[in-house]
């Protein structure tokens, strides 16, 4: 019996294919680097002009002292305060979307509101945290901008990422899996517990984590919430600083060494993203 390929095949392309293939590959490849100049651009002017100015000192003193310590604080507080609020409420949210009502319209309502809200302007949530939040807490606790207000607008900001992911994934696991633990005698939740959510579990702490690296950069919310602080917050019930604030505020400060400042805050707030995203990228890996 004759294996071999067919005439067709073993033609090699015509020379206006071939050039047409080789221009498209080539033009492909020069947008692709038009496209990464920016962030180049961006990443070499925040790491040169913040890399010299990086000292031992900063990360223990507060801004008036020309540090940002205080600010590395409270951005992990409030950090902190909405992954606590937004970890627990986004992943249940995911399993009941996806487990207990996948068809039914209260489902399709929920999936709705929380895929428009992942496209709220952060600056909306902070104005709504802010009345919700900063003013309630004014009337009826005697304190307004607070650590606590700056992490339930992050908690806002972050929910609607961490339903999604959670949901989205929670498709992925075969229905298997379910099938089986079903014939064993499993409860619905004995399998969202035990089979379900283990399978789940590195790309749920994918999203968590890409939450989480969004929550870190946000400025807006932050500007309604908990505004700013050049020295160590009192408590959680009192202005508190962060690395976002920092830089949108001391930008255009006159002084050489408040400008440094800025710039180096922004290389360890860069810093901080990247070494978010960085475990993001080895459990997608791990995943696959």
């Amino acid at each position: 019996m004759n294996y071999s390929r067919p005439t067709k095949l073993k033609t090699p392309l015509s020379p206006l294919r071939t050039f047409f293939d080789r221009g498209m590959t080539a033009l492909a490849l020069g947008l692709t680097l038009f496209g990464v100049l920016p962030l180049i651009s961006v990443l070499w002017n925040i790491i040169s002009k913040g890399l010299p100015g990086l000292t031992a000192t900063m990360f223990t003193k507060s801004i008036i002292e020309d540090g940002f310590a205080n600010a590395i604080v409270g951005t992990l507080i409030m950090v902190a305060i909405g992954a606590v609020l937004s970890i627990p409420i986004g992943v249940a949210t995911g399993i009941y979307l996806a487990e207990y009502a996948p068809t039914s319209k209260i489902n399709r309502t929920i999936r709705f509101l929380t895929t428009i809200l992942t496209g709220v302007p952060s600056i909306v949530v902070g104005i709504f945290t802010y009345d919700v939040i900063v003013l309630v807490s004014k009337q009826l606790f005697d304190f307004s901008y607070s650590a606590i207000a700056g992490g339930v607008s992050l908690a806002i900001i972050m929910l609607p990422i961490i339903a999604l992911t959670t949901e989205e994934v929670l498709k992925l696991v075969p229905t298997a899996f379910r099938l089986a633990a079903f014939g064993l005698g499993a409860t619905r939740f004995q399998t969202i517990a035990r089979i379900i959510l283990p399978s789940a579990l590195p790309a749920i702490s994918t999203g968590i984590l890409l939450a989480l690296a969004r929550a870190s950069g946000e400025t807006a919310p932050l500007l309604f919430t908990a505004l700013f602080a050049q020295d160590w917050a009192e408590n959680l019930q009192s202005p508190t600083g962060s690395l976002p604030v920092l830089i949108f505020n001391l930008y255009n400060d006159p002084d050489p060494v408040k400008n440094q400042l800025v710039w180096t805050a922004s290389l360890f707030l860069l810093g901080i993203v990247l070494a978010i995203n960085l475990p993001t990228k080895l459990l997608s890996m791990s995943r696959r």
